[in-house]
């Protein structure tokens, strides 16, 4: 292995095996259709799509138990992307160490987008047929934890209210309701948001406008079911460690 892939292993934090696999994940078939004898990145990079896409999906799932299908396939529809792929690639320095045509790279192949988020997947293929599948999850995890946690932030600030929706149908079985109010001049306004659960006030907040007042309020009725959820369990959960040995001592 060169020291530029040697060098490259080190920054995805995987010491690989089979040397061989991280120099084809390098191959754009640009390269390869110039040089006959060598497999192009693609069939890695079809695998290290899926590979990705199960370890996002993984973690999503485990982090947020109120989403529903929907919510994590958009969450993790954010996460895995060209865009945010590319970006990761870029950090990676992966450019340098790709294998281009003379025209692609002529044409700043290295520094393309699509050509970097793709060969970053053949990467995760590679990884994966190298050391199986707890490496990669690790692996993938470590890589790509900003983007991420990134991911997620934007989505609790940006639909706190449909995760109150949720949260108040699955835990409480009850219906949401805003009401707004305003104060000052059209041109200074502020809003005024409270939330209601069934008919308990659950949280309040402001903003410039009516959205980010319930956003507001959304955010701190979501907070407050979370933690009396967490201490509901904790009192059944202690109440049914007890109870026998009471009833054994009577």
């Amino acid at each position: 292995m060169s020291n530029l892939l040697e060098s490259l292993a080190e920054r995805i934090g995987h010491r690989f095996a089979d040397k061989t696999l991280l120099a084809t994940a390098m191959r754009h078939r640009s390269w390869t259709s110039e040089n006959d004898g060598f497999e192009s990145n693609e069939r890695l990079e079809f695998l290290g799509d899926a590979v990705l896409g199960w370890v996002v999906a993984d973690i999503v799932y485990q982090r947020h138990s109120e989403f529903q299908e929907g919510k994590l396939t958009d969450l993790r529809k954010s996460v895995v992307n060209a865009n945010a792929l590319g970006a990761i690639a870029t950090d990676l320095d992966l450019g340098d160490c790709l294998l281009l045509g003379k025209g692609e790279d002529a044409a700043g192949g290295r520094e393309k987008t699509s050509i970097l988020s793709d060969a970053l997947e053949a990467v995760f293929g590679a990884v994966y047929l190298d050391a199986g599948a707890v490496v990669t999850h690790r692996v993938v995890t470590q890589l790509m934890s900003r983007a991420i946690d990134n991911a997620m932030g934007g989505l609790d600030r940006l639909d706190a209210k449909t995760r109150l929706q949720e949260l108040a149908s699955r835990l409480l079985e009850e219906h949401v309701h805003y009401r707004v109010t305003d104060e000052g001049p059209d041109h200074e306004k502020i809003f005024f948001a409270t939330v209601y659960v069934g008919d308990r006030e659950m949280g309040s907040g402001e903003g410039r406008s009516k959205k980010v007042a319930e956003q507001f309020a959304a955010e701190i009725a979501c907070d407050t079911l979370h933690h009396e959820h967490d201490i509901k369990n904790v009192s059944t959960n202690v109440s049914q460690n007890v109870s026998p040995n009471v009833s054994q001592n009577d």
